[in-house]
């Protein structure tokens, strides 16, 4: 059986005439599912599931996933909106009011995005554990290898990744300049809307464009605006890197759904590793591939296999302590200790991992 594009999940003739008319408008394959058996084989790999709000408690306690719409019809009912929230769903429409958002969102389901984007999620296993950091230097080797490269700061309470990168004082879009986007941005104005750098001469070929906050108060990223944050970097960079907090939120769900590997930073010892069997936990729901990275120095002599093993995690790789890193960070410099050391290095090596991403450079 063929994969549809946009599974419809309804016992509701009227509601699933609608759809799928609104589905082959789009000239997108969609099916109809009222068998709960066909919607659970289906979960993972349909990209977008239209749940009808009379069927949605059916449903409840589901693996969480993004893409998943409620849909109800004729009067706004506010059941509805529980009946998302229980369910895990990202938006609710109710038709015929919202016919044109939902045809939108259907058609955008079904763009092309050729493959090109890689991604990758950093988070700290504690505060403090370095993931920032490393998502920093992930952007800038990358850079330097010739990557149009996106970093995304997914945490609004963290310091700026802009001023880790020196990109506080260049104009372009912040956050708060993507609140309440729900609809299709293309990938051309998202690159051309925020601050970037570009790589110096012929060594460092590729772009850095940073997604940070403005300084002060900030409110938490809307998963349907992280959503369409993502889907425009499909088609305008080669790779995404997006540095979370330790709780994501439904924005960061977004992220971690689609990255291909998501990177927990553990320093090196046994309180650090304790918290990040926390968040671990609650990372793997949403991570197809968790992997860890250990940071040093190990005050007590904790190994980063021993780590790795009292996590169940496969490591990724190990950081040695560098002092240089600390000062370029005050400076907001931290491109100046790119080139060379423990952190580039093993940067490199996670960069070289992703396949979408070497073809890019290729």
């Amino acid at each position: 059986m063929t994969t549809p594009v946009v599974l419809i999940v309804t016992a509701d003739a009227w509601l699933s005439d609608r759809l799928l008319r609104l589905a082959a408008a789009a000239d997108v394959a969609a099916e109809v599912a009222r068998d709960l058996e066909r919607v659970r084989l289906a979960w993972h790999s349909v990209p977008l599931l239209l749940v009808g709000a009379e069927l949605a408690d059916r449903l409840y306690g589901s693996p969480r996933r993004s893409g998943i719409v409620v849909v109800g019809s004729g009067e706004q009912d506010p059941e509805v909106y529980r009946q998302a929230i229980e369910l895990g769903a990202q938006d609710v429409v109710v038709l015929p009011d919202r016919e044109e958002w939902l045809a939108a969102r259907i058609a955008e389901t079904a763009e092309p995005t050729d493959g090109r984007t890689g991604g990758l999620c950093v988070v700290g296993g504690r505060g403090g554990a370095g993931a920032s950091v490393l998502a920093s230097m992930l952007g800038l080797v990358a850079m330097r290898r010739g990557l149009r490269t996106l970093l995304v700061d997914g945490d609004p309470l963290g310091g700026g990744l802009d001023l880790a990168v020196g990109l506080e004082r260049v104009e372009g879009a912040r956050w708060p300049d993507f609140a309440g986007l729900r609809g299709r941005l293309s990938g051309s104005a998202l690159a051309g809307s925020l601050p970037r750098t570009a790589g110096r001469g012929k060594r460092d070929p590729g772009e850095l464009a940073v997604l940070s906050w403005h300084r002060g108060a900030t409110e938490p990223v809307a998963a349907a605006a992280m959503r369409s944050v993502l889907r425009a970097a499909a088609s305008g960079f080669d790779l995404v890197v997006v540095d979370l907090a330790r709780q994501p939120g439904e924005a960061g769900v977004e992220a971690l759904l689609v990255a291909d590997a998501t990177l927990l930073v553990v320093p090196a010892e046994v309180r650090a590793t304790v918290a990040a069997g926390r968040i671990a936990a609650g990372l793997r729901p949403y991570s197809h591939d968790l992997r860890l990275v250990v940071r040093g120095p190990a005050p007590g002599g904790l190994s980063a296999v021993a780590i790795a093993a009292a996590l169940q995690l496969p490591l990724a790789g190990e950081v040695a302590g560098d002092r240089r890193i600390g000062a370029a960070l005050e400076h907001g410099d931290l491109r100046k200790v790119s080139r060379r050391g423990s952190l580039p290095d093993l940067c490199g090596r996670l960069i070289d991992q992703l396949p979408r991403t070497a073809r890019a450079a290729a």
